[in-house]
């Protein structure tokens, strides 16, 4: 009775640049959108998870190279936050221009430890007494900077953040000054440190 229509061939509409290894049987085909979706999230940084922690890491470490070089090298625009500011160049400068008792702590307490091995009255005696004139000498020294820059930086730096620079200044008037870092810009008698000039 009823004539058997014949069957009309289907026609999947793929778009054109969707790659074939997401033209998957049983899966819906791609939209455009998502197909493009799919190119853009290639082309602006890896999925993956492990890609990304790793470029993360590089990153991370390009930044401490950065800093560590700009500590070296004196580069007050890539001081990392730590050294950072008007503030802090202020408290470096104020430490850096005069000897602290604290350079001498490390050197003294050296010589307190070998003098300490000699098995003499006399020099046990002498030992303890350089000991004890070395902490007294630090302990003072670091009030006299406390004292100091609690007064003058609320002066200096009214409307500047001055979190944490007293700190500062304690940590690297305790340090060698060979060691320190960023590098002194004056000396001791507080003239600025003329530059060495590279050999011809």
């Amino acid at each position: 009775m009823f004539g058997r229509s014949k069957e009309q061939p289907v026609v999947s509409e793929v778009p054109v640049d969707v790659p074939e290894a997401q033209q998957v049987k049983g899966r819906p085909t791609p939209t455009r959108k998502e197909a493009e979706a799919a190119r853009k999230a290639a082309l602006t940084g890896p999925t993956d998870p492990k890609a990304a922690r790793r470029a993360a890491r590089d990153a991370q470490r390009q930044a401490r190279t950065e800093s560590q070089a700009a500590l070296r090298n004196g580069d007050v625009k890539r001081l990392p936050p730590r050294d950072a500011g008007p503030v802090k160049a202020y408290v470096r400068d104020f430490i850096d221009a005069r000897i602290s008792a604290g350079e001498v702590f490390i050197p003294v307490a050296i010589l307190v430890l070998l003098l300490s091995l000699v098995h003499s009255a006399v020099i046990q005696t002498v030992v303890f007494s350089l000991w004890i004139v070395t902490l007294l000498a630090v302990v003072f020294d670091t009030a006299w900077i406390i004292f100091r820059l609690r007064r003058a930086l609320p002066v200096e730096f009214a409307n500047e953040d001055r979190s944490g620079a007293v700190t500062y200044a304690v940590m690297r008037a305790l340090q060698l000054r060979r060691l320190r870092l960023p590098k002194p810009i004056v000396r001791w008698n507080g003239q600025p440190v003329t530059p060495r000039t590279p050999k011809p």
